[in-house]
């Protein structure tokens, strides 16, 4: 009799957890990736976009077998825009998961509306340096870098390459204030002066160039993304310093070089920047994403584009380890941890910060075998190199 009071017991539990269980696994993933779609910056969001779509291409769209729907909104380059779209993918598209943004005083704007919401922030560009540090969160991972990094390795070459002295020009913005605060922080000579521009509506730099003419600097350092990037280079040949070397970092890309070579500035050629990516970064994964990039745009894809292809790989490995059960946060908050997917990178791993430990190199701008202006690696910089700024997020890593 207790035998079939237990069996009908287990009975009764099973029939009523199997259906609960069923309910769990997400019928849909939706998530929403904020960008910049409109006026000059727009071609920076529109190649996320793109890269995000080859990522869902390699997926069949699909993550863990549950099909996926990526909603696109502007920012417009305006935190308040951006914090608008933000709460408007929360609440009335009812996303599982906020992902994009390339600025960092949008995603500023934007974070707390994602950590109020109990949701997982992807961000798969702005590096900005108060996420990395104070402002990290639980639920907050970067596939990109914090944004000192990238200019601290350009330091680093500036060094290497005997150069005594420089003349720094930026955007006054949180990104442009943290690439100079990177340069800084390693370059070992003297910076000659130092011009911080209103951001992004300036797009004439000719005060800022007779200065750093008139400096006679080793070099120029510079960090303007987007359309910045052509009236900035133009600009340079123009002010008679094309026999002063120029390095730069987010200027020099794959968005930037058909129009300067349209423009035919082949002062450009030569040139350094330094990153954690590029196209001929030899991975087998980043292979098949720059080869089916250029299939099917007919352009060389930029690190935004990179970055916002693992954005993607990333979340589908976290999908996968739980079962589709989008509401275990500590599932996929462990699984995001691992970052255990095919990055174009290569293998990489999370600080305490959640930003990627990661490689970093130099490159140079070339002709490659049709012609075509792009970047190649000439060498590593870094190793394994993590932030300076993981010191001040208060998460300890225990994974």
């Amino acid at each position: 009799m207790k035998k079939a009071i237990i069996f009908g017991a287990t009975a009764l539990a099973l029939a009523i957890t199997a259906p609960q269980a069923m309910a769990t696994k997400a019928k849909k993933i939706k998530i929403g990736f904020v960008t910049t779609l409109s006026g000059g910056p727009g071609v920076i969001g529109k190649d996320m976009r793109n890269s995000v779509r080859v990522a869902l291409d390699h997926l069949g769209n699909k993550m863990g077998g549950i099909p996926v729907e990526v909603i696109f909104e502007d920012d417009q380059v305006k935190p308040e825009v951006g914090k608008q779209k933000t709460e408007k993918l929360l609440h009335k598209d009812k996303v599982d998961i906020v992902s994009g943004f390339i600025w960092s005083h949008v995603v500023l704007a934007s974070r707390n509306s994602v950590v109020k919401a109990g949701k997982f922030l992807i961000i798969s560009n702005a590096g900005t340096s108060k996420i990395a540090g104070r402002l990290c969160h639980k639920n907050i991972f970067s596939t990109s870098w914090q944004n000192d990094q990238v200019p601290m390795a350009m330091g680093e070459v500036l060094n290497k390459r005997g150069v005594k002295s420089l003349y720094v020009i930026a955007p006054n913005y949180a990104a442009g204030r943290d690439m100079v605060a990177g340069v800084e922080r390693t370059f070992k000579g003297k910076i000659l002066g130092k011009d911080l521009t209103k951001w992004p509506t300036q797009l004439d730099f000719s005060a800022e160039l007779a200065k750093a003419r008139a400096s006679k600097a080793d070099g120029v350092f510079i960090f303007y993304p987007g359309r910045a990037t052509n009236a900035f280079m133009r600009q340079y040949a123009q002010a008679g310093l094309t026999k002063t070397p120029l390095y730069s970092v987010f200027s020099v890309d794959s968005l930037s070089l058909p129009k300067l070579q349209q423009a035919k500035l082949t002062n450009v050629l030569g040139t350094f920047s330094t990153q954690f990516w590029a196209p001929d970064l030899n991975t087998p994964v980043n292979k098949k994403f720059v080869s089916d990039y250029r299939k099917r745009f007919g352009s060389y894809p930029s690190h935004y584009g990179a970055q916002s292809y693992d954005s993607i790989m990333l979340i589908d490995s976290a999908v996968r380890a739980v079962g589709g059960n989008l509401k275990n946060m500590d599932g996929m908050r462990a699984a995001f941890r691992k970052a255990d997917y095919g990055s174009v990178r290569g293998k990489y791993i999370y600080g305490n910060n959640h930003f990627p430990i990661q490689d970093f190199f130099l490159r140079e701008v070339i002709k490659d075998n049709k012609g075509k202006w792009t970047t190649k690696i000439v060498q590593k910089i870094y190793s394994k190199h993590q932030d300076v700024y993981a010191s001040k997020c208060k998460m300890k890593k225990t994974w």
